[in-house]
This record gives C-alpha cells, structure tokens and sequence, in this order.
C-alpha cells in the first residue's frame, strides 16, 4: 500500500522540478530579452577596444555602432572595425559578429569563442628589415594575449602582401572560408607560436604581371599552422587555361625563415598567357610549366639571393600566325637582319619568370600577311642557384630550323647575364648567333653579329670552301640538348 501511494508522490515531485526549471529557464530568457533591449552596450566600446588591444598587443578601433543580440547565444555585432600597428592600417572589417558567453561581459576579461568576419580587408607588408607590419618594435614591451577560439568564418576576405616594390604587390580577393583551433598562447612574435586549421576559396590572384585579362581564379588553399611552421597544401587554381597546383611551406620557427615551393601548371594557353599585339601576330598552342623553389631569409632581397631549384618549360605543336619563322630564319643567314632575340624570347616565358619577357616582343618579328610557323617542339629548362637561372636545355624547332640559347637570368639584379641566342645546324654548331644583356625590362642585343655588307659574300665563298674539305673540320657544339634537328 505505500509502494502504490510512493508512485504518485514521485510522479508529482518530477512534475513540480520540471516547472520550476520551466519558469527559472523562461525568466532567465525574458531577462536576457529584456537585458539586450534595454541595455545600451556601446556604453562599454572604449572597454570592449581596450580589450580587443590588449588581445593583439595592437590598436583595435572600432567606428561603427556594437549591438547586442541573443541570436544562437549572446553575440556582439561590431561595425567598421579598424586595426593598426606601429602607425599603419593592419586590417579592416566591414562587420564583426561575435558570440561572448554572457557573464564574461561582468569580468575582468571579456572571453570569445566564435567569430564572423564579413569584408574583411587584411594588408601584410615587410619592411627592408624584414619586419612583418604584424610584428612589434624591439622597444614596444606590449604583448598579445592568450587566445582559443573554436571558429573564425570569413566572407568577403581580401588579403593584400607587399614588400616595399609595387612588382611585389599579391592580391587574393573574394576570399571566404573557416579557420578552426585558433590558438596563441600570447607573447611576441605571434607568428612564431600560432596555431590553426584553415580552409580557402578565393575568386582571384593578382600579382605581378597579372592584369584584368591575364587573373589567376577559383584559387582554393588548406593552411595548417604548427609552432611558427606554416603548410599551405593543397593549392589548386586556374591560370591562363589550364588547372594548376601548388604547395608552400613557410617555417618562421627557424632564427632564418625559410619558404619551399612546389608549382605546376600543365596545359596551359600559351595565347592567355601573352597578349596579343594589334599587329595581328599571335602564339597560340599548349605549354607546361613547372618550378621547384627553395629559399632562405629575412628579407626579399636575401629571399632572392638564396634562392635555388629548378624551371621547366615544354610544348609542342604551337603556331606562329603572321610570320613565317623559317622564311625570315633563311635570309637571316645572308642577311643577319633579323633579331634572334624575338625568336627566342618565347623560350623566356614563364609565370614565374614572366618578368623576362616584359622588355621583348615575343612575336616582334616583321608581320607577313597570310604566313604562319609550326613550331614544333619547346623545351626552357633552367637550374636555379643564389637567385640566378642557369640555361641546361633551352631551344625550340621548327619545321626546318632550331634556336637555341645559352646564358644566366639573374633575378637579383633582373637582368641579362652572358644570354647567347644561336641559330644551329644539325650538329648543334652556332650558324649565326645574337649575345644579349642588359635589365630584363629594356634588353640590348649585341649589334656586332650583324654582317657587313661583304659579309655574305664571305660567306658563300665559305660554303664553297667546304665542299672541297676533308669533312676533318669541327665546329664546337653550341647545343647538346634533348631537341633533334628537324633535318
């Protein structure tokens, strides 16, 4: 009998806690209503600035009005937030949606645990120094906090890197994305100590050489970050026609940063690579590219001066509308009239060396009407040390010629170093040759090749010579690589 009266009795009690945890949840819901209605929270923006300051060991402003909203949890909406360092703009975001737990707001530390960016505007720059506009002067003793936030979504992100050259100049736009795990355990420098997972899809890259009609798009990236070791992998683009890949790692651990990278771009259109001249002359075909970069340093300059690996570049089957090459290539050897270094400057191209070619017309030839070239094979293959490409297969034929080119790139000091553009017969020996030097913006061809008018003359008197020779005469072999004579 009191079993069976224990039954209702417990019954009741449940009921009776469940109300009460009704009414203490549904007050505690109208207090936290009423509570953002009618408390004013831009009261608190110098505190809520400071802190966010304090956080970064930066100057965080923020010029827009906050709001308090219960949406999915309390979350503090930030307008116009601007964030400086040593004097210069960091970072601007249009919108800043932030979910704070509710009590952290009375302490003494607010805390965060996600984050939504919306029109984010990041600028990183380097000084000479190699100081990045992140980093804290030796003399500033502020350090950044802690900092442990589950998620950072962004929507709209552009991330703009410089150095102190306008050529420096990246862009990635219309970036959106999640970094998840962001961890720092505060103090300086913050790139040394940062931790996260990210995931990007950025609707283009500009950069050097990259105009509107020459973008990089649909640039997506995985960054994980680790103890100042940064892996961006895999990267995946499309570029002038074809679909590229790439990885970077950048290890800031180290008392001399250094940065490794690995880039493919098969079967890309040679066409949306170079812009057409309005002398109606074009190359068109497929090439494939490839760089393996390894470099070391504080600096750019130091960056360029380690710098080693390899380029490669390779095609086939591409058309030179408008001129006909081995027409002008025949009279070239009566002649000399003809500068071998715009026939050769197709074997400059590259995406990473495109600062080559600015300087040479590419299909600067004498335009023929109705004339057309098939070349048929391209092979650039350079080995990169201290920051100076060195020629080891460079040449390109035709349907009856083959050029090929000796010589240094230096990229440090952007120029021309000992370039030797030849004609070759089919033993590799030099028919006519063209030295070239110079900055790679304003390229001088050596004039002395050129033939006076007696010249050819010589010449023939030359050939004849030789039908009447032992054959025991050897000339020394300009090319030895991998291209066969097309005779």
């Amino acid at each position: 009998m009191l079993k069976s009266e224990a039954m209702p009795i417990a019954s009741k009690a449940v009921k009776i806690f469940l109300a009460v945890v009704g009414v203490v949840v549904a007050a505690a819901l109208l207090a936290a209503l009423l509570f953002t209605m009618f408390f004013d929270i831009n009261r608190y923006k110098p505190r809520i600035e400071a802190e966010m300051s304090r956080a970064l060991a930066m100057n965080v402003a923020i010029e827009g009005q906050l709001a308090l909203t219960l949406a999915s949890g309390l979350r503090v909406k930030l307008a116009k937030v601007r964030v400086s360092n040593r004097g210069a703009e960091l970072a601007f975001v249009e919108a800043l949606d932030v979910a704070i737990p509710l009590m952290s707001i009375f302490r003494d530390e607010i805390a965060y645990s996600t984050v939504v960016a919306t029109g984010a505007r990041v600028s990183i720059r380097r000084d000479t120094a190699g100081k990045y506009n992140y980093e804290r002067m030796p003399a500033d003793t502020a350090q950044s906090r802690p900092l442990d936030l589950a998620k950072v979504s962004f929507t709209d992100l552009s991330v703009v890197y410089g150095d102190q050259q306008p050529d420096d100049r990246l862009e990635l736009s219309a970036c959106n994305g999640d970094v998840t795990d962001l961890r720092t355990p505060g103090g300086e420098p913050l790139s040394k100590h940062v931790s996260f997972n990210g995931q990007f899809r950025c609707a283009a890259l500009k950069g050097p050489g990259l105009d509107k009609d020459r973008v990089v798009t649909d640039v997506t990236f995985t960054v994980l970050a680790k103890q100042g070791i940064f892996d961006v992998d895999p990267i995946t683009m499309q570029a002038y026609g074809g679909q590229g890949t790439a990885k970077i790692r950048m290890d800031r651990s180290l008392a001399v940063p250094t940065l490794t990278v690995n880039a493919s771009l098969p079967k890309f259109r040679v066409e949306k690579l170079l812009k057409s001249p309005p002398s109606g002359k074009s190359v068109s075909g497929l090439l494939n590219f490839s760089a393996n970069l390894s470099m070391r340093g504080s600096t750019q300059l130091a960056m360029r001066q380690s710098a080693r690996g390899d380029m490669a570049l390779s095609g086939a089957s591409l058309t030179l509308s408008g001129v006909d090459l081995d027409q002008q290539l025949q009279k070239f050897e009566l002649s000399q009239s003809l500068n071998l270094l715009e026939v050769g400057a197709l074997l400059f191209v590259g995406p990473i060396s495109l600062v080559v070619t600015k300087g040479v017309e590419v299909v600067g030839l004498a335009k023929q009407g109705g004339a057309s070239t098939s070349i048929r094979n391209v092979v650039s293959r350079w080995t990169v040390e201290k920051g100076v490409a060195h020629a080891t297969d460079v040449a390109l034929t035709t349907n009856e010629n083959r050029v090929a080119v000796h010589g240094d790139l230096d990229f440090v000091r952007n120029e021309f170093q000992g370039i030797v553009v030849a004609l070759v017969d089919h033993n590799g020996c030099a028919k006519a040759r063209q030295k070239v030097s110079g900055p790679f913006s304003k390229p001088i061809a050596d004039q002395s090749n050129i033939l006076s008018p007696v010249e050819p003359l010589l010449k023939l008197l030359d050939s004849a010579k030789k039908l009447f020779s032992s054959g025991q005469d050897k000339c020394e072999v300009f090319y030895r690589g991998s291209l066969p004579s097309p005779k």
